[in-house]
């Protein structure tokens, strides 16, 4: 029991929870010992003093080991004529102050500990650096891209990151970089621990599959996934211009009850994903995946739906989805887009060229009134909810402008556009909100 003990690296592999070093002293020394533990903060406050069945006491320690200086300053200085020696506890109780704890603050205490074991000074700089939210994807952890970036961490090799999944109850890490900027929204993605990145998520009874490394997954989209899913799309044929792996063009098809849906996607590795999702989910039989650009979509006059489900902007797909729009009844546009909203700051509409101004026939089509209690009804006397802000509004305006002008030089002849709804979906930024306008259009008599 004497030894100097190291948690060796197999330990450490074998996927159990490590060891933890504790130094052994008679009931007598142990409170001058935990004090000065705790003055050179080498206490581990994660788990529970002991005591061991010969009547000694075992002190949890930080680290790996405990250097020999502080077992003869024990020895010595802080308890004259005391014993102490190492031993580990392989089943380490957790002290009431670790069970009480948060993940974040229970990473923080683990991830210190180990650093310390290495010999690396813990700081307030480390430990504002520390992940203070995540996506758990089963029992892959997906970390924002705001942490770990000091260059203290780059040294500490790829245990760092055992200790991290170990603390917070998972098998693989990734990191989140920046979306690559290259059309497709590839996620910087780099996986940290683990073999592959391919994960399992449900929503609203949709199975998911997807490669967190090459596929972007928001859950703050599912207040929109739940709308669409309400809605009664039977007999209908829609077109997702951006499908992705599915977010909207599963519950159209597994909820709404859509008939058939073109998908449209040209991230190669969504398309896979896509794929395996419409098998899953028992609906690939309605659905036709168009993988490429999808302004060279040749498709038109086929759909009663169009989803526009790209931010910050969908607008280089609007041509192609007033294209898509069948040309006897025309149909609905569902819209994203992030607004800004800054208060004091009205936002400007979209540009509108002198030409298009003279193509557009037929002005806006909706009236709006206020009402005293601050909502505002269309034509068909639907309610606009009071918490529509004014740049949504404004922005819903503008864009139903330029719909139109699309639709009369796609189709030969002016359309009618109402805007039927404004719905919120999160929000991507301070003052900026990700909205979705659903816009009905109808050719004219």
């Amino acid at each position: 029991m004497g030894e100097n003990v190291v948690v060796s690296n197999m330990e450490r592999e074998t996927g159990k929870p490590v060891a933890v070093v504790a130094v052994v002293t008679e009931p007598r020394f142990t409170q001058r010992y935990r004090e000065y533990l705790e003055r050179q903060k080498l206490f581990d406050t994660q788990h529970r003093v002991e005591k061991m069945p010969d009547g000694w006491v075992a002190l949890p320690v930080l680290g790996e080991t405990l250097p020999e200086q502080h077992l003869q300053e024990l020895r010595n200085r802080v308890a004259p004529g005391s014993a102490c020696m190492l031993t580990r506890l392989p089943d380490p109780v957790p002290s009431k102050r670790a069970q009480g704890c948060s993940p974040a603050q229970k990473l923080c205490l683990e991830v210190s500990r180990w650093v310390e074991g290495r010999g690396v000074k813990w700081s307030a700089e480390l430990e504002a650096d520390l992940p203070r939210s995540w996506q758990r994807h089963g029992n892959l952890l997906l970390l924002s891209e705001d942490c770990f970036q000091a260059n203290q961490w780059k040294n500490l090799g790829p245990e760092l990151w055992e200790t991290v999944a170990s603390a917070l109850g998972v098998q693989r890490l990734a990191k989140r970089g920046r979306v690559s900027p290259d059309g497709t929204r590839t996620p910087a993605v780099t996986l940290l621990l683990g073999d592959h990145g391919w994960v399992e998520h449900v929503d609203n009874g949709i199975l998911y599959k997807f490669d967190v490394t090459q596929c972007m997954f928001s859950f703050g989209n599912i207040t929109e996934k739940l709308r669409v899913a309400s809605l009664s799309c039977a007999g209908e044929v829609l077109v997702d211009l951006y499908a992705g792996i599915g977010y909207f063009t599963l519950p159209f098809l597994v909820h709404a009850g859509a008939a058939f849906v073109h998908a449209c996607e040209w991230n190669p590795h969504a398309v896979v994903a896509l794929r395996n999702n419409l098998e899953i989910n028992g609906v690939a039989d309605r659905c036709q995946i168009h993988f490429g650009d999808n302004r060279k979509l040749k498709l038109s006059n086929i759909a009663d739906r169009v989803i526009l489900g790209l931010i910050p902007s969908s607008e280089e797909g609007w041509p192609i989805a007033c294209q898509v729009l069948r040309q006897d009844a025309g149909g609905i546009l569902h819209i994203h887009q992030n607004v800004e909203s800054f208060p004091g700051k009205n936002l400007q509409p979209l540009e509108v060229s002198k030409t298009e101004k003279e193509h557009w026939l037929y002005p806006q089509q909706i009236t709006t009134n206020q009402w005293k209690n601050g909502a505002t009804r269309d034509t068909r006397g639907k309610m606009l909810s009071p918490a529509t802000k004014r740049e949504w509004q404004r922005w819903a305006e503008s864009a139903e402008t330029r719909i139109a002008t699309l639709l009369q030089q796609v189709h030969g002849k002016p359309w009618k556009t109402q805007i039927l709804h404004i719905q919120p979906v999160k929000s991507y930024a301070p003052h900026v909100d990700h909205i979705v306008l659903d816009l009905e259009c109808c050719p004219c008599p």
